[in-house]
């Protein structure tokens, strides 16, 4: 990893931010988004750059703000990579967060987060808290072939069980589904009777199918050629060099995923997921305004 001092921390336009302490990632995911050359890398991927004054920028941008409003991160970058342990920026960022009475929807795949549970618990109590959690495969053998760095499907779905118990809303991403790969009934189905259980309030789920551009899909492919073996052939042939990478089973997936989260008052749209994300509730951000006076 290397550090740097960045000039910002937060974008938006006040009724929500997004924010990211770290670029690049250590999970070592197979399909992964933000390998991408548009997002214009100048290190490698695996070399994560740490914004280490975000605190002190969070800060003064928080103090500056009169309107409380939700908080996202971990959309490019999980804020619980292996440095968190070492460096714990992202658990100073809540700090900060739970200072000034803003709300924080955090996005990740680590056990990690369970570090900081006595932060998101405030959080949650004073203003709002959501726990995001990315579920892709079911099949934990599989699960560490295709996310090799990161706690398995298991101990993630514990972590959305502890959330539970503490009253602190969840948010599963179903992406992406891997086509010949974990794109089953079988897994589908195996990960949405988990989410019913534990109570997740929404599911963020694309398609399913995954998204290939240039950076990520030679990254993607190679891993195809080392772990499963002539399905790089089966992609090229059935989708050449195309951006969306549909599951041939999509509609049958699609279908089942609709059915369960109607049936079990699960919201089910990227909308409605990321409307609810990112409204504060208004009795409580009065409360935090009076709280600071």
């Amino acid at each position: 990893m290397h550090f740097v001092d960045a000039k910002s921390i937060l974008t938006g336009n006040g009724g929500w931010y997004g924010m990211n302490i770290y670029r690049g990632c250590s999970h070592g995911c197979i399909y992964c988004d933000s390998r991408s050359r548009c997002y214009q890398f100048t290190h490698p991927f695996e070399d994560i750059e740490v914004k280490q004054n975000a605190p002190e920028l969070l800060e003064a941008a928080l103090r500056s703000k009169r309107k409380k409003a939700m908080i996202g991160t971990g959309s490019m970058s999980d804020p619980y990579m292996h440095c968190e342990e070492e460096l714990g920026l992202t658990r100073r960022c809540l700090q900060i967060i739970l200072k000034y009475g803003f709300g924080v929807a955090i996005q990740t795949k680590s056990d990690r987060i369970l570090r900081d549970m006595d932060l998101l618990d405030q959080i949650n109590q004073r203003t709002k808290c959501v726990v995001q959690m990315t579920l892709t495969t079911y099949d934990e053998t599989l699960c560490r072939i295709v996310e090799p760095n990161v706690c398995g499907t298991k101990r993630r779905i514990e972590v959305l069980e502890e959330m539970q118990r503490r009253g602190i809303p969840t948010v599963v991403w179903l992406s992406p589904i891997l086509p010949f790969i974990n794109d089953t009934a079988e897994n589908v189905g195996q990960l949405l009777s988990e989410c019913v259980r534990v109570g997740v309030k929404g599911i963020v789920c694309f398609g399913m199918g995954l998204t290939l551009r240039e950076g990520d899909r030679e990254y993607y492919y190679a891993a195809l050629d080392r772990h499963f073996p002539g399905l790089k052939q089966r992609y090229m042939d059935t989708y050449g060099y195309a951006y969306e990478i549909p599951s041939p089973r999509s509609k049958e997936l699609m279908s089942l995923f609709t059915r369960i989260c109607r049936q079990n008052n699960i919201l089910c749209t990227p909308d409605a997921c990321f409307e609810y994300m990112r409204q504060l509730p208004q009795r409580r951000e009065q409360m935090s305004l009076f709280d600071d006076l």
